[in-house]
């Protein structure tokens, strides 16, 4: 019979391989990957007969139980070359951290941190002061705190501020961004009633003072994210708004969004609204985000009046959205790279790539083209475009930078060009360290603005064309 030729699970196990393979994962993962092989091999015996045989082997066996555990053991979260042109792109993790900051993470994971506890009186802190001492400094603020998103912020600030109650928006600022995140339907889940006020384009002082009555909880402004109004336009500024929300009693909250903490003018970039000009303006209290412009993990930062603050911070829907050990470590690390704003660039993975100037980069491509272009010889030809980046997840939305990208398009008839650009791109992310660009109109682009680690790119391209095949289809 046929399949007599089956070893048995205990021969499997004796082979020296799988003996590796035992104390590298363990008994019991090694014996279910072995007995899921056989039992396949079963099938197969069964259904095509002889023409299985030699996958039978137990040497086969044993290289394919290999392959099965290197697989599942794999993490589903790899480290990717960025090179979409987003250089804050949420699809992948957004901003960069500097290298003291991943430091600070792993000290903190690897050990027991006084997170929520006074080394001087031994007694049980809060996890805040760790953090906001310097968030106070840098925005002018009484009091900060810190909660895991953005969105977490926003939703916080006006469950603990206005529910059951009305909070005045302009119309022009009630946005959509990313994962279908939609203004007022965080204020509809924080309990608060929404009162528009204002058109799309044009909202005046006077339409914020008309709506302002004895139900009004909070005036809120909104940071416009990924869109742009132009034309015939009229917002009101935040001092102003500031002065009419103070006359009639109530508080200005205002979300930044990507949430600047320097003028990034500085450094050749538009200025965006930061949270210490916001506070110096009157606003009562900002929200914005630790992992956009700022440059740190994931987090939203609130600050601002003290008492206001501090009413947040008494809300129970606080604990639930607190930052963890790493986030602190994180974003404490983070924000005393700003202490030294001559070396902010330098230290700072998203500001030192949206500064990156475009001759750097077209120097850069150049060195690039032939490395590039030699191994996809005869399936893609390889030259240097220019191109725009853009800072990503609402940041700066109207501001292109100036870049050079390496086009790569594939070779052949012109009716499979989507396939064989799709063919392509794939090849590239299934490199040990995938590889992402953008495709359109049936080119592959690498915008090379985000591009730091030269070396690795380049080392792993002899692995190309064994991804790829030798030709697309």
């Amino acid at each position: 019979m046929i399949l007599a030729a089956l070893p048995s699970i205990d021969r499997v196990l004796m082979l020296g391989p799988v003996e590796a393979l035992i104390a590298q994962y363990g008994r019991a993962a090694v014996v279910a990957a072995v007995r899921g092989e056989v039992d396949r091999l079963r099938t197969m015996l069964g259904e095509q007969g002889e023409a299985m045989l030699a996958e039978a082997a137990p040497e086969r066996i044993a290289a394919q139980v290999a392959a099965r555990l290197q697989s599942a053991a794999a993490p589903t979260l790899k480290r990717v070359f960025n090179l979409s042109g987003t250089i804050l792109h949420t699809n992948l993790g957004r901003a960069m951290m500097p290298r003291e900051v991943a430091e600070a993470i792993a000290a903190a994971a690897t050990g027991a941190v006084n997170l929520e506890f006074d080394l001087e009186t031994g007694k049980r802190d809060d996890r805040d002061r760790h953090l906001e001492s310097v968030l106070v400094r840098m925005t002018g603020a009484e009091k900060a705190t810190v909660v895991n998103n953005n969105a977490a912020a926003v939703l916080l600030l006006l469950n603990t501020l206005a529910q059951r109650r009305e909070v005045v928006v302009s119309r022009g600022e009630l946005i959509e961004i990313g994962g279908e995140f939609r203004m007022p339907e965080i204020m509809k889940r924080a309990g608060c009633r929404l009162v528009e006020v204002g058109t799309t384009n044009r909202t005046h002082l006077r339409d914020y003072a008309e709506a302002i009555g004895p139900r009004t909880a909070l005036v809120m402004k909104v940071h416009p994210s990924n869109f742009e109004i132009v034309g015939f336009t009229k917002s009101v500024d935040e001092a102003a708004l500031s002065a009419l929300a103070r006359e009639r009693g109530v508080p200005l909250a205002c979300d930044l969004g990507a949430g600047a903490l320097v003028d990034f003018r500085r450094w050749g970039l538009p200025y965006e609204n930061t949270a210490a000009a916001m506070i110096a303006a009157g606003v009562d209290l900002v929200t914005f985000s630790g992992d956009k412009l700022l440059g740190g993990p994931q987090a939203g930062l609130i600050a601002g009046r003290g008492e206001l603050v501090e009413r947040i911070n008494r809300n129970p829907l606080k604990r639930a959205l607190r930052v963890d050990k790493l986030r602190v470590a994180a974003l404490e690390a983070t924000l005393r790279i700003y202490s030294d704003p001559d070396r902010l660039a330098e230290r700072l993975p998203v500001l030192r790539q949206m500064s990156r100037a475009a001759a750097d980069i077209e120097v850069q491509a150049q060195r690039l083209l032939s490395a590039l272009a030699q191994p996809l010889a005869g399936i893609a030809a390889v030259t240097i475009e220019k191109c725009d980046s853009q800072a990503g997840s609402g940041s700066l939305p109207s501001e292109r930078l100036p870049s050079f990208a390496l086009a790569l398009r594939p070779c052949g008839e012109a009716r499979k060009a989507t396939a064989r650009v799709e063919a392509l791109s794939r090849a590239f992310r299934s490199l040990p360290v995938p590889v992402i660009g953008r495709v359109s109109d049936g080119v592959l682009r690498f915008d090379l603005r985000c591009l730091e680690d030269e070396q690795r790119f380049l080392g792993q391209l002899e692995h190309l064309r064994l991804n790829y095949g030798t030709t697309p289809p």
